[in-house]
């Protein structure tokens, strides 16, 4: 039962995040990148936690954590693209 519950609510969360994502305007998309690194930092604590408690779907638990790390480095890298940007070309 337990095991079913937490497959709703990763099949619920990825449904309402995808929903909340591409509703986001493509001006805002890049500035919101930062704060979403900290969201993505709670994910990976939350499917650690996760994957060190059940037994049966460590799969899942595993599957979450290398998705969630490839969104942190992927926004960190997005995030020092768009800070270059800004830097001034000369010495500083």
């Amino acid at each position: 039962m337990g095991s079913i519950l937490l497959l709703v609510i990763l099949f619920l969360s990825t449904i309402i995040g995808y929903k909340m994502i591409s509703n986001v305007p493509s001006l805002l998309h890049t500035p919101l990148m930062s704060s979403m690194n900290a969201l993505s930092g709670v994910t990976v604590l939350g499917a650690l936690t996760i994957t060190a408690i059940t037994t049966k779907l460590i799969f899942f638990g595993y599957l979450a954590i290398i998705l969630a790390m490839i969104n942190v480095c992927g926004g960190f890298y997005v995030s020092d693209r768009m800070l270059r940007m800004f830097k001034s070309s000369k010495g500083d």
